[in-house]
């Protein structure tokens, strides 16, 4: 890899995370489609939480590409990351998150954007499914503004979350950042994000995609919706059109890694599952850390399995010292 200032610099939404443990019974009552990532309005997000019955279990920044720069920090890697938040005591929090982390940014404390933070009300059954309702507030306006063209270039990958498609300014910040990296030999990764992000914004998702990008990360539910085609086969053939490298997780069976010439099937690392927020965003940064760091692409997505493996075996997205020490003890 090229020795230059980050490994990873991502782009994406900003959103403070309330994770929330409910029974299936709460989506019916509510009218909440499980499953997926849904936008609500900000008092439809207030009514659900209010409605919650049971413990806040976490308060945090988050995001899809936050989760995984986040990841990528665990494991020492250096990365920048670019979003909007508030002034107010969410954008506050995030701002330390990020500084606590290491995480080098474009947000200045002393001078946040008047407005509201976004929040992601994550809700969590006991089978480990996670359900997003999504309010996302200031990050709304995310826009080309706000990237940071010198950390685009001097990172080895720009790293853009699929969930900006839904967004107008958000999907012009995407192809932005895009250019000034393929014009200053950083390369492009991309994850879809979402099944919903495919499925009702594909046409903004394959303006992003454009020409094709270095590096793709999905699931095989979001390869299947982009390509319009049904199992693994057609879907590896489908991504491969349209990314040199890529990375289709395939839940409790593992994952394929496609490295431009030859697949390596990657093993699951079996675990009791809690809480499936950010395994794939977890996975993408484990895996962007081991190509920045000497790994081959096989070694990347055996250290992005136990790392994703050991997301889901407790609450929220993030991984402590000794998680970090126990992933890199079982590689």
């Amino acid at each position: 890899m090229m020795n230059k200032k980050y490994d990873v610099c991502a782009i994406g939404n900003a959103l403070v995370d309330y994770e929330i443990e409910v029974k299936d019974q709460f989506f019916s009552d509510h009218d909440v489609e499980k499953g997926l990532m849904t936008l609500v309005e900000e008092d439809r997000q207030a009514e659900l939480l209010e409605a919650v019955q049971g413990d806040i279990k976490k308060k945090q920044g988050g995001g899809s590409a936050a989760n995984t720069i986040f990841g990528l920090a665990e494991f020492g890697g250096k990365g920048f990351y670019t979003c909007k938040v508030a002034d107010d005591s969410d954008g506050l929090l995030y701002v330390n998150d990020l500084i606590k982390a290491g995480i080098e940014t474009n947000l200045n404390p002393d001078s946040l954007y008047n407005g509201t933070t976004g929040k992601c009300l994550v809700m969590i059954t006991p089978d480990a499914e996670r359900t997003m309702n999504t309010y996302l507030g200031i990050t709304t306006d995310f826009s080309k503004n706000e990237l940071n063209a010198e950390a685009i270039v001097n990172a080895n990958y720009l790293f853009m979350e699929g969930f900006l498609v839904s967004s107008p300014t958000g999907l012009e910040a995407m192809k932005e950042a895009k250019r000034i990296a393929q014009e200053n030999g950083t390369k492009v990764s991309l994850t879809f994000s979402d099944p919903s992000m495919v499925k009702y914004f594909n046409d903004q998702m394959k303006e992003v995609v454009g020409d094709g990008v270095d590096l793709l990360f999905c699931n095989i539910h979001e390869a299947e919706l982009f390509a319009g085609v049904e199992g693994i086969e057609a879907a590896k053939d489908a991504i491969k059109s349209i990314a040199k490298e890529f990375v289709i997780t395939k839940g409790k069976d593992g994952a394929v890694v496609f490295d431009g010439t030859d697949y390596h099937e990657i093993e699951p690392f079996p675990t009791k599952a809690v809480d499936a927020t950010g395994a794939g965003d977890m996975f993408a940064g484990a895996f962007l850390y081991g190509i920045n760091h000497g790994h081959s692409h096989a070694e990347a997505g055996r250290l992005a399995s136990a790392a994703s493996s050991a997301v889901v075996s407790k609450f929220g997205p993030r991984l402590n010292k000794n998680h970090v020490q126990e992933v890199l003890s079982k590689i």
